[in-house]
């Protein structure tokens, strides 16, 4: 008997994953990617704990993450006249040894084109160029129509297709995303920091934020966050001239090794941060969505990708539980039992971190000295040992 066919919109960091794991379990699926074979786009993203344990389901992925595993955090401020470290912690290397993953910074068009590889290599069929536009379904089937004008036809279909998600428009009609006030100017610089063990950095200054953190053994990857007007997310590299205001401007004056990312910087993008409003469902018949397609978040808790994981585990064991045999077709019932158990344990916690993310872009990007000041000043009692910081990222990081 041939095995239930599964529909993936999306190529990105949810598809492939999705994909591999519905493999595991005797499913066929087929992935749409609108995209080329070799993406480009983007910089980086931090896989922590909760999304490493699932990746670690895959075997042979984790020895191949493009990237490097991250022993300390350090925190520092770049506020004139309290220049100061902040915080020094051993937090992702006591997360890696107690539970065999912590926090690994990977190069995000690396990473996209290894999760394609082994999904290839895996015999599932990926076609790229090729996009989701629109969908309709009975009780029997799902069909997908395509940028092409071609159509495809499967048990059911998952849209993991991201921001833009146009499987979420297709089942809720067309929203707009809702900018947060906040925009990152971000790069790829080689050597720096190597007289440092792996290390992820936080600087914070008068309407600055900066993260850091490396993507190999010589290369850091940054981004740079403030409170100014909208720019639109395009994840491209901005012009050369653009570039170079960049690497020239106030940014490269900064200290504590700021200004060197800055000024040394490989590629440099910018791109304003975006999230949606929550959906009250995520499914409708046969359709259902995942990942930055079902609950998009700005990015200042490294969690949109690791969310997404964690959707992918959670949908895959649920498809396993409610229908064990892959060679059978799952009834339209039976769907809408998965997926309704699966909005049940994941809206909740994915709406959570979405709004402690923008709270913490909030936190992070304050306008004024004395502001500045008061906000590095908490910060250093929340990474006091047993603050609020610790105790909120471990469970965030590890989910009862």
């Amino acid at each position: 008997m041939s095995s239930t066919k599964v529909i993936i919109a999306g190529c990105g960091i949810a598809g492939p994953v999705l994909a591999l794991l519905l493999k595991q379990k005797g499913y066929q699926p087929v992935i749409y990617e609108r995209g080329k074979r070799a993406p480009d786009a983007g910089l980086s993203l931090m896989l922590q704990l909760n999304g490493l344990r699932v990746l670690s389901s895959i075997p042979g992925l984790i020895e191949k993450l493009p990237g490097m595993a991250i022993d300390q955090t350090m925190i520092y401020s770049v506020v004139p006249s309290d220049e100061r470290v902040l915080v020094q912690s051993s937090f992702p290397a006591d997360l890696r040894l107690k539970y065999g993953h912590g926090q690994f910074g990977v190069q995000r068009p690396k990473f996209i084109a290894l999760l394609a590889d082994m999904a290839l290599a895996n015999g599932i069929e990926i076609h790229f160029e090729k996009q989701v536009v629109a969908v309709e379904q009975t009780d029997e089937y799902a069909r997908v129509k395509l940028n092409t004008g071609e159509t495809d036809t499967a048990s059911f279909v998952v849209g993991c297709d991201g921001l833009h998600s146009n499987v979420r428009v297709a089942l809720f009609g067309k929203e707009d995303a809702t900018f947060t006030g906040l925009t990152q100017t971000g790069g790829i610089t080689s050597s720096a920091f190597l007289d440092q063990k792996p290390t992820m950095f936080n600087f914070y200054g008068d309407n600055i934020h900066v993260v850091a953190y490396p993507v190999s053994d010589n290369t850091y990857s940054w981004a740079l966050t403030r409170r100014e007007a909208e720019t639109k997310e395009t994840w491209r590299a901005m012009d050369e001239d653009a570039q170079d205001a960049v690497r020239n401007g106030p940014f490269s004056q900064l200290p504590f090794g700021v200004g060197y990312l800055v000024q040394n910087a490989q590629k440099i993008t910018k791109y304003g941060l975006y999230d949606r409003p929550e959906l009250k469902s995520w499914h409708v018949g046969r359709v259902v969505l995942i990942g930055d397609a079902a609950h998009p978040t700005s990015p200042h808790l490294g969690q949109g990708a690791n969310q997404a994981f964690e959707d992918v585990d959670h949908l895959v064991r649920l498809l396993v539980e409610h229908h064990p045999n892959a060679e059978t077709e799952p009834s339209a019932a039976v769907l809408s039992r998965v997926f309704a158990e699966f909005e049940g344990v994941r809206m909740e916690r994915t709406a959570t971190l979405v709004r402690g993310a923008r709270e913490a872009g909030e936190m992070r990007v304050v306008e004024g000295v004395e502001n500045a000041r008061a906000r590095n000043d908490a910060l250093c009692e929340q990474w006091a040992e047993g603050g609020s910081a610790w105790r909120g990222m471990q469970d965030m990081l590890n989910p009862k």
